[in-house]
């Protein structure tokens, strides 16, 4: 019979850990959270205190029963979930659940499944810490109320199914800003020229760019610019006036947190923040390895801590000089110091032992799986590494007191990179010529010119938007991919081709939200909520004062949108197009998609079709209608009515007024009306009552 009993979430964690403990120890799993809110009612008891009401989740009955049997059999029990704030409270919500015995209970953390960790564990095992509970249970209520407070609002006044929530709203709002700096956004003209020289004795030309006058950098706005400087240039010579050597150092980079293993898995291997984070979960919790059984292959994934613990480094030190040499082992600490605002409960992600290298697990893992082990052992073997450096040679070409510059780079020492580089570290190795020398002259083959459009702000993708999360405060590492996810899966934003979009679901949402519940889509307030939940994880403020403080202006946000957002209610539109089957003018009806037609004999006529919005708008190829699309995951777009025999497409809305300048098309962006010929570039405001 097991002396003691040690309760995991899951099985895979349980098998994992349960080959390092012997046979005196029972290990199980709880399969996740067993206690939580009712879905069915708010489940807080507003008027006493903001007492939660939690209940025993459906399903999960069986489970308790057994794992009841477990403990009646154990001495001793250890509360073993993740180390984190979440992991502490389902140990709490465990050790409620199952009524045990604080005298024989105990919680036990762990930042990697290793033998010695575990081990380790039990020996500095400890009460649950109640900070670290209240702290999550702070933002799951506040969560909570925020959600089934403002939602049935969004019911009432626009329709069933829409969502609101203190982090996703925020989100959204971020996605819905940034779409609008993009639609208002004019691109400005530049040029830029580039000569190939001719060194004496050479038959390879010099590529060079131009840089400005001998005195300051200066950008060319327009070709009659250009012209002028190549006309004056063109009459003098051509100097070599100084030619510069200089060693340049990359440092190697930090390992990963779990912000920035999410970003670096969706630019370098194409994986969404949820699919990161499910596949870095199989990698902590066990992946059998032949020869070894089932080992946890990395430390705990949720984590704003760059730290490393002394025994992970030494290890790979010693790796790194039995591989690749002492010279390659980093001298300085890259560790940096934490803002206040993180949590350093525990390590960065890192592989737990650096002798398992990918190649030997390749075979043993899923393509998936090894990829992102792949990139996590690199990476962290990086930050351990000495940094590279490089030999960047510089020649400077005056003429007519103007300037050009050809650069080269080498490395001399290729440091970290021998391990991990990123698109960021990729070099042009080009080589100047050893014959070059201040004083040269040299000849003028060639000048090219270009012309060029300054770009909008990029729209969002996913390692954006975390990243962006993480630079304003927003959420935490354990928050970022279900948020994301949130936010598409209920149609408010579309992911096309990496980009995040919003739909016009998004923007009717966001558009309360600002309107109604300005501060709980403010960056500055969430950012400061998270703040307060810091707090009350470290003690120094009591979790029931965050919501009282928290409440009362949200109670009053929601009464005020109740009495006078009627406005906003999206009625049925009758449109002038019939049924096909019973003849019915067909209405306009609001789904998770956005607009569509629908046959008001619902239930009887079920037919449906999608909706084109008129823009009133003639089509500058065929003259026919203009219309709204949306593409299949519901970003708008304009195009003509008669596709596919016109082509017609725009992002922006078609205005009908012609360009005075080119007679083309104009489209609106923000307050003004644009060209679409960007050659063109004709920009004017829009007059009031166009807007």
């Amino acid at each position: 019979m097991a002396k003691n009993l040690v309760i995991v979430e899951s099985p895979s964690k349980a098998a994992t850990i349960k080959k390092f403990l012997g046979s005196s120890y029972e290990v199980v799993a709880s399969n996740g959270h067993v206690r939580d809110l009712p879905k069915s009612q708010l489940g807080i008891d507003i008027e006493h205190d903001f007492e939660p009401k939690y209940i025993t989740i459906r399903g999960k009955g069986e489970l308790l029963a057994k794992l009841r049997r477990e403990v009646k059999k154990a001495d001793k029990i250890y509360l073993a979930t993740d180390p984190d704030r979440e992991g502490e409270a389902i140990s709490w919500h465990l050790a409620n659940a199952l009524k045990l015995d604080e005298k024989r209970t105990k919680r036990i953390t762990f930042n990697e499944i290793t033998k010695n960790a575990v081990k380790q564990s039990i020996k500095q095992a400890r009460s649950i810490d109640m900070d670290l509970v209240d702290a999550q249970q702070a933002r799951r209520i506040l969560d909570r109320l925020v959600g089934y407070q403002i939602s049935p609002v969004l019911w009432v006044k626009v329709k069933r199914g829409l969502s609101a929530g203190r982090v996703q709203s925020v989100a959204l709002r971020i996605i819905a800003d940034r779409e609008e700096q993009i639609n208002a956004f004019i691109p400005r003209e530049y040029w830029t020229l580039s000569g190939n020289f001719q060194i004496p004795g050479e038959k390879k030309l010099l590529p060079a760019e131009f840089y400005g006058t001998t005195d300051k950098k200066l950008s060319i706005d327009s070709e009659g610019q250009l012209d002028e400087i190549l006309k004056k240039i063109k009459k003098s010579s051509f100097l070599v006036s100084d030619i510069k050597e200089t060693e340049r150092v990359r440092k190697s980079p930090l390992p990963f947190t779990t912000s920035t293993l999410q970003q670096e898995a969706a630019k370098s291997l194409n994986f969404s923040t949820q699919k990161t984070m499910r596949l870095a979960q199989g990698l902590y919790e066990g992946v059998a390895i032949k020869g070894r059984g089932t080992v946890g292959l990395i430390t705990y994934l949720r984590t704003d801590s760059t730290r490393i613990s002394e025994d992970a480094k030494n290890m790979a030190y010693d790796y790194i000089e039995e591989n690749y040499g002492a010279e390659y082992q980093a001298v300085k600490e890259k560790d940096v110091k934490n803002r206040q605002k993180i949590q350093d409960a525990h390590e960065a992600i890192r592989p737990t032992y650096v002798d398992i290298t990918p190649a030997m697990v390749k075979d043993t893992l899923s393509r998936d799986h090894f990829r992102l082990y792949q990139l996590i052992w690199r990476r962290f073997l990086a930050s351990r590494m000495a940094p590279a450096k490089f030999i960047t040679t510089t020649a400077k070409i005056d003429a007519a007191g103007y300037r050009f510059t050809a650069s080269a780079s080498k490395v001399a020492f290729a440091g970290y990179l021998s391990v991990y580089q990123t698109d960021e570290d990729k070099i042009d190795k080009k080589v100047l010529s050893k014959k070059l020398s201040v004083g040269m002259e040299l000849k003028a083959e060639n000048f090219e010119k270009k012309q060029h459009f300054t770009q909008p702000p990029a729209h969002f993708t996913e390692a954006s938007l975390v990243k962006t999360l993480e630079e304003l405060g927003i959420g935490r590492p354990s928050t970022y991919a279900p948020t994301i996810s949130t936010i598409i899966n209920r149609h408010y934003v579309a992911k096309e081709q990496k980009n995040l979009y919003i739909t016009e679901l998004g923007e009717v949402v966001n558009s309360i939200m600002k309107k109604s519940f300005a501060s709980i889509v403010d960056v500055n307030f969430t950012a400061y909520m998270e703040g307060l939940l810091d707090r009350v994880e470290d003690g120094s403020v009591k979790w029931k004062t965050v919501v009282e403080n928290f409440y009362p202006d949200l109670h009053e946000a929601v009464e005020i949108a109740q009495k006078e957002l009627e406005e906003v209610k999206i009625e049925d539109e009758v449109t002038d197009v019939l049924c096909e089957v019973c003849g019915r003018n067909m209405v306009v009806k609001y789904g998770p998609h956005g607009k569509f037609l629908a046959c008001p004999g619902f239930p009887e006529c079920r037919n449906t079709k999608p909706y084109l919005e008129k823009t009133g708008v003639a089509c500058p190829k065929c003259g026919a209608d203009i219309v709204g699309r949306k593409t299949k995951k519901g970003r708008r777009y304009y195009g003509c009515i008669s596709y596919p025999d016109c082509d017609f497409v725009s992002w922006q809305k078609p205005s009908s007024k012609r360009c005075p300048q080119c007679g083309g098309a104009m489209v609106e962006k923000g307050n003004k009306l644009v060209c679409m010929d960007e050659q063109c570039g004709y920009v004017e405001k829009r007059a009031k009552d166009e807007k």
